[in-house]
């Protein structure tokens, strides 16, 4: 197909213009990334000095005068413990939700409304609670909190996508002799793995990311690394170079899992927008 010039004239612009959108969006981390290999001298810098030799002072650093490895695998670990519970307790519930005849859309309300009150309100009264119980500074702590404001949005989220599987299955394999729990795991489940794992993602993202709980229950012991981020502003100034060295560290992993299962993301996100 032979295209005129003025379509390849208007193709041509079109690349341009979201060449330069996507530069004004990549902008900030092309800088983060460039500082993070600079000198601290170069970083501090105006105006800057464009063209640098790179250096990994800032990232021995970063894990040299700072636990900092403990503190990623904080953040790992929590992350992972609090995601994978949220999708098997939500899979289960929002399953349940979507071929229920009674209750549901009470339940789907209650599960909603859940998301309507904002984290700051509810942090005293954890802290409060926390306290009592002497648990403050535990990795326990954080999972139960953040099960707290993932398992209803991975509900909320996965409602919609065991709506999209006919309830015919279900009763095929009833007929066949299945359980509603064997008809759940064998059937149900390997269909909606893909807007599983894109809710795993965000639920994910959304704990890897937590600060304010983090910041209010945790101290050296289970300290996660937007809290480590946040303490790197010293008496002398914030650390600019050291602190876009941690940055980095703190989006590679997420980068990475995007990169993965950046298929099962895009199919499950447009699965359960179908109805």
């Amino acid at each position: 197909m032979n295209l005129s010039f003025s379509d390849k004239l208007l193709n041509r612009i079109t690349y341009i213009a979201l060449i330069a959108c996507s530069l004004i969006f990549l902008l900030p981390i092309l800088w983060i990334i460039r500082t993070s290999f600079t000198t601290k001298a170069v970083a501090y810098q105006i105006p800057p000095q464009w063209f640098v030799t790179p250096t990994l002072d800032n990232y021995r650093a970063i894990f040299s005068d700072n636990p900092f490895g403990k503190y990623f695998f904080n953040s790992m670990l929590v992350s992972l413990v609090s995601t994978l519970i949220a999708v098997f307790l939500g899979a289960m519930a929002a399953y349940w939700i979507a071929r229920s005849s009674k209750g549901g859309n009470f339940l789907r309300i209650a599960v909603l409304v859940t998301q309507m009150l904002p984290p700051i309100v509810m942090v005293i009264p954890i802290f409060l609670m926390v306290k009592s119980l002497d648990m403050l500074d535990s990795w326990e702590t954080l999972i139960v909190t953040y099960l707290s404001f993932n398992l209803p949005y991975m509900i909320w989220l996965l409602i919609g996508f065991f709506e999209t599987i006919p309830k015919d299955l279900d009763e095929a394999c009833e007929m066949d002799g299945c359980t509603k729990m064997q008809a759940f795991t064998k059937v149900v489940l390997p269909l909606a793995a893909p807007g599983i794992m894109a809710a795993g993602i965000l639920s994910f993202l959304l704990a890897w990311n937590e600060f304010l709980f983090a910041l209010v229950l945790t101290g050296t012991g289970s300290r996660t690394l937007p809290v480590a981020i946040a303490n790197m502003e010293t008496q002398q100034g914030v650390m600019i170079a050291e602190l876009c060295a941690a940055t980095v560290i703190i989006i590679l992993p997420v980068v990475i899992l995007s990169l993965f299962i950046q298929k099962y993301l895009v199919n499950g996100m447009t699965t359960g927008s179908i109805k």
